[in-house]
């Protein structure tokens, strides 16, 4: 790991241990956006010579949350979906990401219903950083060449997340794999 690397991840796993809550990933989430603007830290993880898709820098063996970063070659518009529960904080590094938060309208009663509207969309850029909370339904879009830096509260392949279809007004619940840039819904 670079030191730019370790001192983050030190300090993350010190401000998550003190407080796993919305205000530690907040600390967390500001910490990301200083660790964007490293130039070794991008030139290392996230430079031309990065390996493609998704690459887990970092998974604490203690709280469980893993810093991943992704490179992605082909542009997406990405299917909304949460994170279940699990937090997650994405962070730009190279090009751009359209994060677009949607609310759920339904009453939840019927089990693989759901209807969702779009909340809002902002886009980030190198050095910004936003974050979802557990359960948070979101989509991201972005060009090819795209690369972020995402930190979780667990591995995500461990847990059940939801998937909505906004058209069919459905949500399924699955436990799937990890993001690595290959889905295209």
């Amino acid at each position: 790991m670079t030191a730019a690397l370790d001192s983050f991840v030190a300090e993350a796993k010190a401000i998550l241990t003190e407080d796993g809550g919305p205000a530690g990933r907040d600390k967390v989430h500001a910490k990301l956006e200083d660790l964007l603007m490293d130039d070794e830290f991008i030139a290392a993880y996230c430079g031309p010579d990065a390996s493609g898709g998704a690459n887990v820098l970092y998974e604490d063996p203690d709280l469980g949350f893993q810093v991943v970063s992704h490179i992605m070659d082909k542009p997406l518009e990405g299917g909304v979906h949460d994170h279940g529960e699990s937090w997650a904080i994405y962070g730009q590094a190279v090009e751009w990401t359209d994060m677009t938060e949607w609310n759920r309208t339904d009453d939840r009663s019927r089990p693989g219903k759901a209807t969702v509207e779009r909340d809002k969309t902002y886009r980030l850029e190198r050095g910004m950083a936003g974050i979802f909370e557990d359960g948070a339904i979101h989509s991201i879009s972005y060009p090819a060449g795209a690369r972020f830096v995402r930190i979780t509260g667990c591995d995500l392949s461990t847990i059940a997340r939801g998937r909505y279809n906004v058209e069919e007004g459905t949500m399924k619940l699955e436990q799937r794999p990890n993001f690595d840039g290959s889905e295209q819904k």
